[in-house]
């Protein structure tokens, strides 16, 4: 009776406080399970994104879609709808850095995602999104456009550049032969909204540096897939992020020419990398000193390694049919070869690389990179994510501040989202279980808040079963 009473309390408040909540469409609302604009969650552990240590037994108070009080004890306000939270964590929203709105799979398939992926990601918690490369721009521009204005569920989205490659690449990328090209590019798409610039594995010296610039004069970011650029190099061109981590760092490649990717480069890769070696030391000195992010995308690398556990039967049931078959075929055979693309040697060291960069003061970020053999998906890599994290050695604390907090710092929003603080955008998971105590914890979503409202996991990931793949 008290939650009714506080419900209906709610129902009948002023309407400027109404006023401030998001304009949902009904498409959006059958997926809401709390929309007021008074929300206690009691009882419950929190891990705030700063990296501090988890507080139990914490009461927090949303008020008008922002975090208004977190404490032991905090007096739940009259009228405010009750969560008990006892026996749950709550963390951040979690902010994906290479979240793409596409996604590819085994035997050459492709999909755009602009319905599936949206629902996916913020079902697992997602709530924040950089696209990262895309291969239909207008596409995740009029998605953004739609999630912002309520009519579709789904992230906050910061839209990146289709890919920069240089002569060697192609495809559905834009080629950049000269610099004044790559110049031009970056000038076009940040008319059109885009915030970031995504390079790819063929770009030259010279045209990511002119594209650098023109993103720092629009006022946009830039990061890279890299390869014919070492890590080094482009620090010094001012690259501001570094995707993937070190597997797609060809400093290590001994005698390696300029401007070219070195054949075979993530064999090579995989035995080359010694994360306490003097190259990595001396990269992770220089990437610190000089404020360069790094994005890990440690899920879709998994998925290319034999012997990992990365058949998940969540993402299974999600699949079409043909592309479930296709991605268990193709990982059948992976896990018959005496190695992947990356061995489980390799694939250690490439998260012990991650561990000494966040230890070093490094910006470590985290994303899924639905690509490759299609068995990293949206939102379900992104928390496959924060176990590799913890794998790899960080405390929860540590991987829920890389997963939110860190994602935000290099998104520049840090000021409004990203950890459970007062004062800011509440963009929370709600997760039933310690996570402290077990890292799978992170699948289990009780409840996803965006702005304030609740929204219910497993009716967005009913809205997309057997459809990951197709559309």
């Amino acid at each position: 009776m008290r939650r009714l009473g506080g419900l209906l309390a709610v129902l009948v408040l002023p309407a400027a406080a109404v006023a401030q909540r998001p304009a949902l469409s009904d498409n959006v609302r059958r997926y809401v399970s709390t929309d007021t604009a008074v929300v206690a969650i009691t009882g419950v552990t929190v891990i705030d994104g700063r990296g501090t240590p988890a507080r139990q037994g914490q009461t927090v108070v949303l008020r008008d879609g922002r975090i208004a009080e977190i404490g032991g004890g905090v007096r739940v306000p009259e009228g405010a709808l009750t969560i008990d939270g006892a026996g749950m964590t709550l963390i951040p929203g979690i902010v994906g850095l290479h979240d793409h709105m596409f996604y590819t799979a085994a035997g050459g398939r492709a999909a755009q995602m602009s319905y599936t992926g949206p629902r996916l990601y913020l079902a697992s918690g997602v709530t924040t999104v950089r696209t990262t490369g895309t291969r239909s721009p207008y596409a995740d521009i009029n998605l953004k456009r739609a999630i912002d204005a309520g009519q579709a569920p789904g992230p906050r989205i910061h839209v990146t550049t289709p890919y920069l490659t240089g002569p060697d690449g192609g495809g559905s990328m834009f080629v950049a032969d000269q610099p004044e090209a790559a110049r031009r590019f970056v000038a076009y798409w940040a008319s059109e909204g885009a915030t970031w610039v995504k390079f790819y594995t063929d770009v030259s010296r010279a045209s990511m540096k002119a594209a650098i610039d023109e993103a720092h004069r629009q006022h946009m970011k830039a990061t890279g897939h890299l390869c014919s650029v070492t890590f080094r190099e482009a620090v010094g061109l001012g690259l501001d992020d570094f995707a993937h981590g070190v597997l797609t760092a060809t400093d290590f490649v001994p005698d390696k020419q300029l401007d070219k990717c070195p054949p075979n480069v993530y064999r090579q890769l995989d035995s080359l990398v010694v994360p306490d070696g003097p190259v990595a030391k001396s990269l992770i000195e220089l990437m610190v000193k000089r404020g360069a992010s790094m994005t890990t995308t440690m899920a879709v690398f998994e998925a290319l390694s034999p012997k990992r556990p990365v058949t998940d039967p969540r993402s299974l049931d999600l699949m079409a049919p043909p592309v479930r078959e296709a991605y268990l075929a193709n990982r059948a055979f992976i896990d018959s070869m005496p190695q992947g693309t990356f061995t489980p040697d390799g694939f250690a060291r490439a998260l012990a690389f991650d561990k000494r960069f966040y230890a070093a003061g490094g910006i470590l970020a985290s994303g899924v990179d639905p690509t490759g053999n299609g068995g990293a998906l949206p939102g379900y890599g992104d928390q496959r994510g924060y176990e590799l994290l913890r794998e790899a050695g960080l405390t929860a604390e540590q991987a829920v501040q890389v997963v939110s907090y860190n994602g935000a710092r290099v998104l520049g929003v840090v000021d409004r989202l990203g950890s459970v603080e007062k004062g800011k955008i509440a963009d929370l998971v709600l997760l039933r279980g310690d996570l402290t105590a077990d890292p799978s914890v992170i699948r289990n979503v009780v409840t996803v808040f965006k702005d304030g409202v609740g929204y219910d996991p497993g009716k967005l990931i009913d809205a997309v079963r057997g459809r990951v793949g197709i559309d």
